[in-house]
């Protein structure tokens, strides 16, 4: 498996705690890239994006969480009470990032790509809410984008079928 500098693993991006991480180091897994809140009618979707990442992480799935404030304010806390709040009210154990823009002029150059390979309905690279959902292949291709609205656990079969390389 190549590193393609029009994959994902071109980007890199902090945790909450801070440090960066390339998205290299998930190259060769199944990714579910979502843009989050605490403060949602969507946010109840980490429990369903916890269950998917338990299922699956051993086949070599990751779901990657990038919290945003950009709709409503849903996602006023800092970092430490982003992950505090992930942790206790939905058990979250996959990777969560630092707060990013998925819109606009400081949109993070990882939602950019996203945008620009999988756009939304009518062709509009605009992300409309939380809980937009990337489904990625384990080279680094954008295979799908999902609506806010879908739940995480009818993405099951999806990400099986990724697995299996289908």
């Amino acid at each position: 498996m190549r590193k393609r500098a029009g994959s994902l693993y071109a980007f890199s991006a902090p945790l909450l705690n801070g440090s960066e991480v390339s998205l290299s180091e998930f190259q060769g897994r199944v990714l579910l890239v979502v843009n989050t809140a605490s403060r949602c009618g969507f946010t109840p979707q980490y429990d369903g994006l916890e269950q998917l990442y338990r299922t699956f992480r051993d086949r070599g799935f990751t779901v990657l969480g990038f919290p945003c404030n950009q709709f409503g304010g849903q996602e006023p806390g800092t970092a430490e009470e982003i992950g505090a709040f992930c942790r206790q009210n939905y058990g979250v154990s996959f990777p969560m990032f630092a707060k990013i823009d998925v819109n606009g002029e400081d949109t993070h150059p990882l939602y950019r790509h996203l945008k620009k390979a999988k756009p939304g309905i009518l062709g509009t690279e605009k992300i409309k809410w939380n809980f937009t959902k990337f489904l990625v292949d384990r080279d680094g291709e954008v295979v799908k984008r999902y609506a806010p609205v879908t739940k995480p656990e009818k993405l099951a079969r999806v990400v099986e079928a990724c697995l299996a390389g289908r």
